[in-house]
């Protein structure tokens, strides 16, 4: 698959700005050459580690809607270089973004890394795939300990996709992610603490303290 994010993003509307802004030349260099075949190892390991993505679908009002999708980290599987997938756990029940897919698949969707200031930007076709439908699919998006009621499977079938600049990306860290960098200042002070007691045990049965 060819892929070209300029392709579709760039209307002639927004040719007409970039051109008024100066940035269309740099930009039609891009439509000219940035064309790649499919997700790179770069892009599978992005998704793959990922734990919540914005996804926006569109309405038959032509209104689009956006929504966060959340899971523990990994729960959007790459399957191959042009399709990525999750399960669908049961939520709010208002099915938009599932409803808007049964007439217009067209879907945009950003994933980020808030910590690397990081987002990347996926244009693609949603497909819903039934639970009975596709066992061995089932299985490899399956979350063994993930205690969430499916109620189906969605895949993205991949049209193209691009990076965005760290600009105005403010850092945001995930509890886990704090816990991660504090270990090692912990566990120092846990030691501390260890070597602490042992001293004041010592003087204790010394008569000293």
């Amino acid at each position: 698959m060819a892929t070209n994010f300029a392709a579709i993003a760039f209307s002639d509307a927004v040719k007409v700005l970039q051109e008024k802004h100066g940035s269309r030349k740099s930009y039609e260099r891009m439509e000219k050459f940035n064309i790649i075949d499919g997700l790179s190892e770069n892009e599978m390991g992005f998704i793959s580690n990922r734990d919540s993505f914005y996804l926006a679908s569109i309405g038959v009002k032509n209104f689009p809607y956006i929504q966060h999708r959340g899971g523990p980290k990994g729960f959007v599987k790459v399957l191959d270089e042009n399709t990525i997938g999750f399960i669908d756990f049961s939520g709010n029940k208002q099915y938009i973004s599932v409803g808007n897919f049964a007439t217009n698949t067209n879907v945009a969707l950003i994933m980020m890394d808030y910590p690397a200031r990081a987002r990347l930007k996926i244009f693609a076709r949603a497909e819903i795939v039934e639970l009975k439908d596709n066992p061995e699919l089932l299985n490899k998006l399956d979350l063994a300990e993930y205690q969430y009621r499916p109620e189906r499977m969605i895949l993205f079938h991949i049209e193209a996709y691009d990076w965005n600049c760290p600009q105005h990306i403010t850092p945001r860290f995930t509890v886990d992610e704090i816990q991660i960098a504090f270990k090692p200042q912990l566990d120092f002070i846990s030691k501390l603490e260890a070597e602490n007691k042992i001293l004041k045990d010592k003087l204790e049965n010394a008569g000293l303290s």
